[in-house]
C-alpha cells in the first residue's frame, strides 16, 4: 500500500508512572499494537485497560540466533504494514537505545518510520547508580561484546543480559581485560518499585538468581594504576612521559640514530627467547621490541613528523592490501602462492619508484649472510640463477680452491677477499635447499656454546684448569658433551 507508515513507540523502563501521556493515549487509541516482547512489566496494566499486543515471543523460542530473531521481527513488521498500511511497533526503554529490530526498521527503504520516545532504561541506570555519563560512559550489548573495545577508563553497562547462559559468555569476555575479582554490579528493574541493585566479584556474575530480561551489569571505571598496566594507552602515556619535560634524562637525549643499535640487539634478544622456546622471556622480549617501536614513535610525534598511529595505520592498511585471499576477492591454495601474490603486489607498489637497479631495497645493516641472502633471491627472480644443485657444488668448490691458493700465496687481503665468495656460494646452496643460512650458523653457533660450557662445568667439578689441559683432554670433554645431547 502506498499510505502504509511504521509508528514505533517506546514503553519506557517498566512502570506506569514513567509512561509519557502521549504514548498511553495513542496505544488506547490502537486496535492492536504489535510488540517486540510481552515480557515487560507495563504490558499487563495496559491489557488491564484494553490495549491489544500481538508479540513476537514465540520467534524467539523457535530460532537459535538473536540476530536471526530480530531479522525476522522486523520483516514481519514490514509485512503488517503492507496489508494493514499503518502499524504500531512498541518496544522497552527508548526505540533508539539497544533496540536491533528499530534500527534494521529506520535503515529499510520502503516504507517511512515515525520514532516516538519512551523514557531509556538509561536514564534510570544513571539515576540507580548515582553516576553521570558525562564522566565517559560506555553501553555494550552482551550479546555482540567485543572485549577489546572496552574502555576501561570509563563507566560501562552491558545490557542484554537476562539469564545464566548469557551472564557466563559476558563473564568470559570481561575476564579477558578485567581481573575475575573485579566488582560487578547487577541492576534488575531499574528505576522500578521492584529495582535491585547487587554488586558481586566478576566470577560470581552468572550465579546471581535475578537475571532477567530487565537485568543489566554495571562496572566502575578502573582506578588502580597498575590493572591499566595491560592498556596500550597506559604505555603510550608512559613513553610521553618518559620523553617529556619532566621525564628521563637519557630517554629525552635519544634520536633514531642514538637507538638504532638497540634495535638490533633487542631483536636478537627475540630470537635467543624463541629459541630458547622459553614463552615468560619471549613475552619480555616482545615487549623490549615493542619498546623501541613506541620510543621511535614518540620522538616522531615529538619532532612533529608522525605518532604511532601513524605507524599502526600503514602496518594495518599494508596488511590488508597485501592480502587480498583474506580481505579481497583474490584466492591462495598454500604458502607459496601467499608468498608470489605477495611479492607481485610489492612489485606493483613499488612501480612508481625510480630504482636504479633490481638488488635496491634490501637494508645495508642486514647481517652479512642474511643480506648474501637476499641479494640472490632478488637476482634469482630475473633469471639470474642456476636453478639447480649439481652448478652451485661445482661453484663452491671452485671458490674454495681460490681460496686456498691465495693463502698458499699469503695475499691477505685476496684470502679475506676468497673467504667471502666461499661463504657467498654456501649462502646459495643453502637458499637452494631452503635453509636459512643465518638460522643455520646461530644453531652452530648455540651448539659450540652449550658444549663448550659442558667442557668448562666438568673441568670445575673436577677441579681442573682449562688451561692446563690437553687439546686431547678438551676434545673428550666435548664428545661427551655431543653424546648427552643426541641422548636428548
Amino acid at each position: 500500500m502506498t499510505n502504509s507508515h511504521i509508528r514505533i513507540v517506546g514503553l519506557g523502563a517498566g512502570e506506569m508512572d514513567q509512561l509519557p501521556l502521549g504514548i498511553y493515549k495513542r496505544l488506547l487509541q490502537e486496535k492492536e499494537v504489535l510488540i517486540r516482547t510481552k515480557d515487560h512489566p507495563l504490558v499487563s496494566d495496559l491489557e488491564q485497560e484494553g490495549v491489544v499486543f500481538h508479540s513476537f515471543d514465540a520467534l524467539y523460542e523457535n530460532t537459535e540466533h538473536f540476530e536471526q530473531v530480530y531479522i525476522q521481527i522486523a520483516e514481519e513488521v514490514l509485512a503488517q504494514a503492507r496489508e494493514k498500511g499503518e502499524v504500531t511497533y512498541a518496544v522497552p526503554g527508548h526505540p533508539l537505545v539497544a533496540e536491533m529490530t528499530v534500527q534494521l526498521l529506520l535503515h529499510q527503504p520502503e516504507i517511512p518510520v515515525t520514532v516516538e520516545g519512551g523514557q531509556s532504561f538509561l536514564d534510570a541506570m544513571f539515576t540507580a547508580l548515582q553516576i553521570d555519563p558525562n564522566d565517559g560512559f560506555q553501553l555494550v550489548d552482551g550479546t555482540a561484546m567485543h572485549p577489546e573495545d572496552l574502555m576501561l577508563t570509563q563507566h560501562i553497562i552491558v545490557s542484554q543480559v537476562f539469564d545464566e547462559m548469557s551472564a557466563a559468555q559476558v563473564k568470559i569476555g570481561l575476564m579477558e581485560r578485567y581481573p575475575d575479582s573485579y566488582p560487578v554490579t547487577v541492576v534488575t528493574a531499574a528505576g522500578t518499585s521492584e529495582e535491585k541493585l547487587l554488586t558481586v566479584p566478576l566470577f560470581e556474575v552468572d550465579r546471581v538468581a535475578a537475571l532477567s530480561n530487565l537485568t543489566a551489569l554495571y562496572l566502575a571505571p578502573v582506578q588502580e594504576e597498575q590493572l591499566l598496566y595491560r592498556e596500550f594507552s597506559s604505555l603510550r602515556q608512559v613513553i610521553r612521559t618518559l620523553r617529556g619535560p619532566d621525564g628521563c634524562p637519557w630517554d629525552k637525549k635519544q634520536t633514531h640514530q642514538s637507538l638504532k643499535r638497540y634495535a638490533v640487539e633487542e631483536v636478537y634478544e627475540l630470537l635467543e627467547a624463541i629459541d630458547e622456546e622459553d614463552d615468560d622471556h619471549i613475552v619480555e622480549e616482545l615487549g623490549d621490541v615493542l619498546l623501541q617501536v613506541m620510543l621511535h614513535a614518540q620522538i616522531g610525534e615529538d619532532e612533529g613528523y608522525f605518532d604511532v598511529a601513524d605507524v599502526i595505520e600503514h602496518v594495518t592498511e599494508k596488511m590488508i592490501r597485501r592480502h587480498p585471499h583474506v580481505f579481497g576477492e583474490t584466492d591462495a591454495e598454500d604458502a607459496e602462492e601467499v608468498l608470489a601474490n605477495w611479492e607481485e603486489i610489492k612489485k606493483s607498489e613499488k612501480q612508481g619508484e625510480s630504482r636504479e637497479s633490481e638488488l635496491d631495497g634490501i637494508p645495508k645493516a642486514l647481517p652479512a649472510l642474511l643480506q648474501a641472502a637476499k641479494l640472490q633471491k632478488k637476482a634469482a627472480r630475473v633469471g639470474f640463477d642456476w636453478g639447480e644443485a649439481a652448478p652451485m657444488w661445482a661453484k663452491v668448490e671452485e671458490e674454495i680452491s681460490e681460496w686456498k691458493q691465495e693463502l698458499t700465496a699469503g695475499n691477505e687481503a685476496a684470502a679475506v677477499e676468497e673467504l667471502g665468495d666461499v661463504l657467498f656460494a654456501f649462502v646459495n646452496i643453502a637458499r637452494f635447499y631452503k635453509i636459512d643460512p643465518e638460522e643455520a650458523l646461530q644453531q652452530t653457533n648455540r651448539k659450540f656454546s652449550r658444549r663448550f660450557r659442558h667442557i668448562e662445568t666438568r673441568l670445575q667439578e673436577e677441579n681442573r684448569s682449562i688451561n692446563e689441559e690437553s687439546l686431547a683432554a678438551l676434545d673428550e670433554l666435548w664428545e661427551e658433551a655431543k653424546k648427552i645431547e643426541r641422548k636428548g
